[in-house]
Order: structure tokens, then C-alpha cells, then sequence
């Protein structure tokens, strides 16, 4: 790790296939992030079970995952690259912090209430402890910074609200996270309802550009895509919310500003518009594909980045759980 620099911690659950809301939202950050940060990338297995998963896909999405992590630029030379459950500090840290956060707190969670809505049939405790475990995870490495979207915002407070009311009981054991609020694409929203954000488990699949879509599925998706009344390609989210939605993706996947992007428009109808981001979203996802592919035909290489990765997570850890079990009054030997 880098002398002098802060920590940084971020994950991704291994479900469902990753959207391009995924890539803009985190990984595509982490690139960015991973010269001026240390930091702690962790593929997140154990939240990933708070929803009932086919075991054999969940370890082959693991897998496929970390492929992606590094295919898109993430180098686990720069970074920690993880699995979660191979950290068992993760749990044993979300234990302590369930007796520092209270019940009313995990029930006015937005994402608990989502989530239980969609599963009714599963409404489990881990559902409620998701917060509790995503805040030992943030406290575990001291991260001083955490890259989240605006829809994470509520999870990081409660992070932040956890570590603060420890560190008031006992001495400063934490060090309380900001968040780095990423502005273009730091929510990208469903092509075919654009109020809502894009998701990896949306009902209806035309809505979310998958990094796993061909180049033909891609342009079909972003053809049919919502735009809005009038014909002027303009960034106005309120009262343009589809074209700017649009905006919003092809500007990062351009690496264009979306005043930049507006001009490339102008005069353009909304079908040229549309053709063009889907154009420039599958010339980016293309050679990724081709790269994740030959990544997961090495699977030597991907066990041996996670097994150096969870030794580096461990030392860290470790660290930080013994300073805890000190202050709360642990017997250790």
C-alpha cells in the first residue's frame, strides 16, 4: 500500500448480470480512483445472500466479476482485489456494530423497504443487517473515503452514525468515512422509465444495458429507449429526464462534457441521438467482453489475485477488530 495516501473502500455484489449504471457508478470510478488512494475493492458475497442465490452461480459470478474488475482497468497490483467471505473479520466486526445500531434505524432503511417489498416470501434478518455488515466492511480498512451514489447516500450516514456513536463510547477506534459523490452518471436510470434508476434486476430487462449484451442487443435497447416531448437534445433532468439520462451515458463513455455532448446534437432528431449512444456504449463494452473472456480461461491467475488480496485484506482487518475487541473488553490471547 501507498505511504500517505487515504484509504478508499468499494464493493459489488456477484448477482444478477452488472449494468452499465454499475460500471459508470463504481468501477469505472475505481480506474480513476486507484493512483491517488489505497484502496480495497471487494467483490461483496456475503451481502449478495441477503436474496436466495443458486450456489454454482454464485461462485461462478465470483469469478466472473473479479474478471471484470480487471479487465476494465482495475489492477490488483494498485488495489486489494478480494471476496468478501474470505475476510471473516467482515462478519465477526458486524457482530459488535449490531449492539451500536438500533432497530428503528435498520426498519426506515430505504433499501430494506424495496427489498422486502420485491421478496416478500424472504424477508430475513440479514435483509434488515445489510447496513450494519456494509458498515463494518467501510470500518474495517479505516477508509477515509467511500465512492457512492446518490441512492447509497443513506447507507453511508449510517456507517458514518455507527462509527461516531462507538467512538463517543469508547475512545476514537474509527475513522469516519466521507462520501465521494461522483456528479456526471452518478445515477444512470432505466432507458424505458427514466425516473427510476437502471438496475441489474429490473422486471423488464430492455430498460438496463448489461456489460454482457452484444453490440446488436445494445442498439436494439437504446432504440427503443424513452425520450421526451419536444425534439431539442438538451441536459435538463427535470423536464427532460430520458434525453438527459442519455446524455448523461454517452457523455462517459465518450469522455465528453455534457455541454460537449449537447453540441454534438444539435440539430440531430432524436433517432440519430439514440444510434449514437448505443454506437458509442457497445464500442466501449466489446473489447471488455473480449478481455473479461480471456481473464476467466486463466483461472490460475484470478485464484491467485484473490488468495494475495485476502491475505492483504486480513492483515488490515485484523488490525482493527483486536483494537476493537480491546476497547469493548474481549479476553484475548
Amino acid at each position: 500500500m501507498k505511504d500517505g495516501q487515504k484509504t478508499l473502500y468499494s464493493a459489488v455484489q456477484p448477482t444478477n448480470n452488472l449494468t452499465i449504471g454499475n460500471y459508470i457508478g463504481a468501477i469505472k470510478n475505481w480506474v480513476s480512483l486507484q493512483d491517488d488512494y489505497n484502496c480495497y475493492f471487494a467483490i461483496a458475497n456475503m451481502h449478495a445472500i441477503t436474496v436466495r442465490q443458486n450456489p454454482a452461480e454464485l461462485r461462478q459470478k465470483t469469478l466472473s466479476l473479479l474478471a471484470l474488475y480487471i479487465a476494465c482497468g482495475v489492477d490488483p497490483e494498485k488495489c486489494v482485489l478480494y471476496v468478501q467471505s474470505h475476510v471473516p473479520e467482515h462478519a465477526e466486526l458486524c457482530w459488535v456494530l449490531n449492539t451500536f445500531t438500533y432497530v428503528g434505524e435498520m426498519e426506515r432503511m430505504t433499501q430494506f423497504k424495496d427489498k422486502s417489498a420485491r421478496h416478500a416470501d424472504n424477508i430475513n434478518m440479514g435483509l434488515m443487517d445489510y447496513p450494519v455488515l456494509m458498515a463494518a466492511d467501510i470500518l474495517l480498512y479505516q477508509a477515509d473515503i467511500v465512492p457512492v451514489g446518490l441512492d447509497q447516500r443513506q447507507h453511508l450516514e449510517i456507517s458514518r452514525d455507527i462509527a461516531q456513536r462507538f467512538n463517543n463510547v469508547y475512545t476514537p477506534t474509527f475513522t469516519v468515512p466521507e462520501g465521494l459523490y461522483m456528479k456526471v452518471g452518478a445515477k444512470i436510470n432505466d432507458l424505458l422509465n427514466p425516473d427510476k434508476k437502471m438496475s441489474k434486476s429490473a422486471e423488464n430487462p430492455n430498460g438496463s444495458i448489461f456489460l454482457s449484451d452484444d453490440k446488436d442487443t445494445v442498439i436494439r435497447k437504446f432504440k427503443r429507449a424513452v425520450t421526451d416531448s419536444g425534439s431539442e437534445i438538451k441536459y435538463d433532468p427535470e423536464n427532460k429526464p430520458g434525453v438527459s439520462n442519455l446524455l448523461s451515458i454517452y457523455s462517459v463513455f465518450t469522455g465528453k462534457t455534457v455541454a460537449e455532448a449537447e453540441k454534438d446534437f444539435t440539430g440531430k432528431g432524436y433517432g440519430d441521438f439514440k444510434l449514437a449512444v448505443g454506437e458509442a456504449v457497445a464500442d466501449k463494452l466489446v473489447p471488455l467482453q473480449a478481455e473479461q473472456a480471456k481473464l476467466l480461461a486463466d483461472k490460475e491467475y484470478l485464484n491467485g489475485v484473490l488468495l494475495s488480496g485476502a491475505e492483504t485484506a486480513h492483515k488490515t482487518a485484523a488490525r482493527t477488530l483486536s483494537k476493537v475487541y480491546k476497547k469493548i473488553g474481549f479476553y484475548q490471547i
